[in-house]
């Protein structure tokens, strides 16, 4: 996993890299963007890899798997984040959160068939996510200008930093066995059309309705992320001390 992990951390060298030799102009800089014609270009990159790969494969995923099928590689690969999302609840000091991602690894596993199925949430556990990223931001680490990374998207340098984190602290990566690098990008790929799946509709909506689509992604990518940090809390609550 040492590759992924590498590939990762030189995208994001080479996105910081890239920003550095754009002057920020002043609204970009009012918008904590100082790399927004970087940004720009990079999701142009990022829009054509989406149009000649990843929406036909996409469209192809849909034609060939049912959606029970889909159903259950979502449940699958969510069931494989869970060891992830447990050791972020507990670095935040969300206890009851952690005992519900505990409890939901255990029946899932089991009861699920390996995940593919979630009794879990039948019976009252439902699923819920949690980062690295998120975690720093609990901690009281700053977000960082916006980015958009080649491939991954919308980003910040906090965030980035927490997707190797929990890359790294993943134990599905700490497992040596033979070919393990055809599972990496088998999980990686299959995660890929899972999440394209889920939020293509959603995405085509905001590129249609948008004057400025980049504008618009920057600002829902900044909303989303401030209320996963919240945990749904409401502006003022506390966070969990520590």
């Amino acid at each position: 996993m040492r590759g992924v992990r590498g590939l990762l951390l030189g995208l994001c060298s080479l996105a910081l890299a890239g920003c550095a030799t754009t002057p920020p102009s002043p609204e970009a800089l009012a918008a904590n963007d100082p790399y927004e014609q970087f940004n720009r270009d990079t999701l142009r990159r990022n829009a054509k890899v989406d149009k000649y790969f990843v929406i036909p494969t996409v469209g192809l995923y849909f034609i060939l798997v049912p959606e029970a099928g889909r159903r259950g590689v979502h449940n699958f690969l969510g069931n494989l984040s869970l060891p992830t999302i447990f050791v972020n609840d507990m670095l935040q000091g969300e206890l009851s959160r952690a005992g519900k991602s505990m409890w939901r690894l255990v029946i899932n596993s089991t009861v699920g068939v390996g995940g593919f199925f979630d009794p879990a949430a039948r019976i009252g556990v439902p699923a819920h996510g949690e980062d690295f990223g998120q975690t720093l931001a609990v901690w009281g680490v700053d977000e960082g200008p916006f980015l958009i990374l080649p491939f991954f998207g919308p980003s910040n340098p906090r965030d980035a930093t927490g997707l190797a984190v929990d890359i790294a602290m993943d134990p599905t990566n700490q497992i040596p066995f033979k070919q393990h690098i055809w599972w990496a990008a088998g999980r990686e790929y299959f995660t890929l059309l899972d999440l394209r799946a889920q939020t293509y509709q959603t995405v085509r909506g905001i590129q249609r309705s948008s004057v400025d689509y980049y504008s618009s992604l920057r600002s829902l990518y900044r909303q989303l992320r401030n209320e996963q940090i919240r945990n749904g809390r409401q502006k003022g609550q506390d966070l969990p001390d520590f």
